[in-house]
C-alpha cells in the first residue's frame, strides 16, 4: 500500500477543517478564530497529542496567492520568524515531496525539528496541503533537537472572491518532550494567532517579492519545473511518536543552559 495520501485522505482532512463537532473555540478576534479539540483522555500516560485549528477570514489576498506563499520555500525564509532551517529533500510524485523543517522554541524548551511528507491537491475552488511525519534513512533524529511528530497537519484555502479567501490551518501533532500545560495553552491562544498574522502579511507582500525572485518559477503548479531528485515513496515509512525517545525537558534545562554558555 502506498504511503502517498489518496483522495479519501484529502476529503477527510477537509471535513475536519470544516467541522465544529468536539472543538472548543479558544480565540475569536478580528476575523481570526482558534479552536482546540476536546480531549476525551485525561489519563497521565496517554501521548500528548495536541489538535488545533485556526480559521482566518482574509479580505485582501486571493486564495491562489496564499497557496503560493505556503509552497514557496525561498520566500518562507523572509516571513517565518520561527524557522531555523528548512529544505526540500526529494520529490515523490507530481504532487508530493519530502522535506525537513526545524524551528526555534522559547526558552527553556528545546528547539524542534520534523521530517515530513507533504502532498497537495488543487481543485477548481479549493486548495489543500497536508503533511505528516515520516522516517527518512538519511535524516534520523538529532541529539541537539527534539524530533516532533506531525500526525496530520495542513491547510485548506477556499476563495470567497477574486481577492479574498477563507484560510484554515489544522494541526494534530505530538511535540514530544514533557511540555508544561501553560506552554500548550500559550501555543493555542497566543502563538497560533501570531503565526497566522505572519502568513497573512506574507500573502500581502508576496506579489511584489515574487516579481523580483524567479516570477515564473512555481514547481508546485508546474511539476516540469521541479529539479528535486526523485525518490521512491516506499523508502519512507510513517514516523510513529512511540518509537522516539521522550525527552524530559524539565531536567535538561539546567544542563542545556550550561552547555550554551560554555
Amino acid at each position: 500500500m502506498s504511503i502517498l495520501p489518496d483522495n479519501t485522505a484529502f476529503a477527510d482532512f477537509k471535513k475536519q477543517c470544516l467541522s465544529t463537532d468536539n472543538w472548543s473555540n479558544k480565540y475569536d478576534k478580528n476575523g481570526m478564530e482558534v479552536w482546540v479539540e476536546n480531549s476525551a483522555n485525561k489519563e497521565k500516560n496517554v501521548p500528548k497529542v495536541h489538535k488545533i485549528k485556526c480559521r482566518m477570514t482574509i479580505k485582501d489576498v486571493s486564495a491562489a496567492t496564499m497557496y503560493d506563499v505556503l509552497h514557496d520555500g525561498a520566500y518562507r525564509k523572509k516571513w517565518d520568524p520561527a524557522m531555523m532551517d528548512s529544505f526540500d529533500i526529494a520529490r515523490l510524485s507530481d504532487n508530493a515531496d519530502v522535506g525537513y523543517y526545524s524551528w526555534f522554541c522559547s526558552n527553556p524548551i528545546k528547539n524542534r525539528d520534523v521530517v515530513s511528507l507533504r502532498s497537495w491537491q488543487v481543485m477548481e475552488d479549493e486548495y489543500i496541503i497536508i503533511n505528516f511525519s515520516v522516517k527518512h534513512p538519511k535524516y534520523p533524529p538529532r541529539s541537539d533537537l527534539v524530533r516532533a511528530i506531525s500526525i496530520i497537519t495542513g491547510y485548506f484555502i477556499k476563495p470567497t472572491g477574486p481577492n479574498s479567501c477563507t484560510f484554515i490551518y489544522l494541526s494534530q501533532a505530538d511535540p514530544k518532550g514533557s511540555l508544561p500545560k501553560w506552554i500548550v495553552k500559550q501555543a493555542s491562544q497566543v502563538l497560533a494567532p501570531r503565526v497566522m498574522k505572519c502568513v497573512h502579511k506574507a500573502g500581502q507582500n508576496y506579489a511584489e517579492w515574487k516579481q523580483q525572485n524567479s516570477p515564473n518559477q512555481k514547481p508546485w503548479l508546474y511539476p516540469e519545473q521541479n529539479t528535486l531528485p526523485m525518490m521512491d515513496p516506499s523508502e519512507l515509512s510513517i514516523q510513529r511518536a512511540d518509537s522516539l525517545e521522550n525527552v524530559d525537558e524539565s531536567s535538561k534545562v539546567a544542563t542545556q543552559d550550561s552547555e550554551d554558555s560554555s
